[in-house]
């Protein structure tokens, strides 16, 4: 494949892409798919900061890059999955369908599923406390002090 050249709009898409977790094949199949132009993976990987092949990208390019992922990180606000109300929806769609189809089996998993995601089965939230909701007690432990041995040294 001979090697294309992207401009600045298509750099700023494999960039951006890329700081978002996008593997390179994935980023190649979007840029043939919105801009119509073909690139290895290769080259895609040259635009990745954090990879050898883009060791030596532009001072520009890397703090783009650097500032996406900083963003993607801290917005998941905006990737609709990380709603419940999204991934329920989504089930309960996936579970009419294999009821429909006669998929029993995957239909009765799909329910178990939403039954979980309800019971918030699937967040890293867990709340521990004691009788009646207070605080658990907190035990102490003695504080030993050890005397070493002088063995006559002073």
């Amino acid at each position: 494949m001979a090697k294309a050249k992207l401009t600045r709009e298509q750099q700023t898409y494999v960039v951006q892409a890329l700081a978002c977790f996008d593997p390179p094949s994935i980023v190649v199949a979007a840029l043939k798919k919105d801009f119509g132009i073909a690139i290895s993976p290769q080259l895609a990987e040259c635009y990745d900061p954090t990879k050898k092949a883009g060791r030596n990208l532009a001072a520009r390019w890397v703090a783009l890059f650097e500032e996406t992922r900083k963003t993607f990180l801290e917005d998941t606000a905006t990737i609709a999955i990380s709603h419940r109300a999204v991934r329920l929806r989504a089930l309960q769609r996936m579970a009419d369908k294999a009821e429909t189809q006669g998929n029993m089996a995957l239909a009765s998993s799909l329910l178990k599923q939403a039954a979980e995601e309800v019971g918030n089965a699937y967040t890293n939230r867990r709340e521990l406390t004691g009788k009646d909701g207070k605080d658990l007690p907190v035990p102490v432990s003695p504080v030993t002090i050890f005397q070493l041995p002088d063995n006559g040294r002073g």
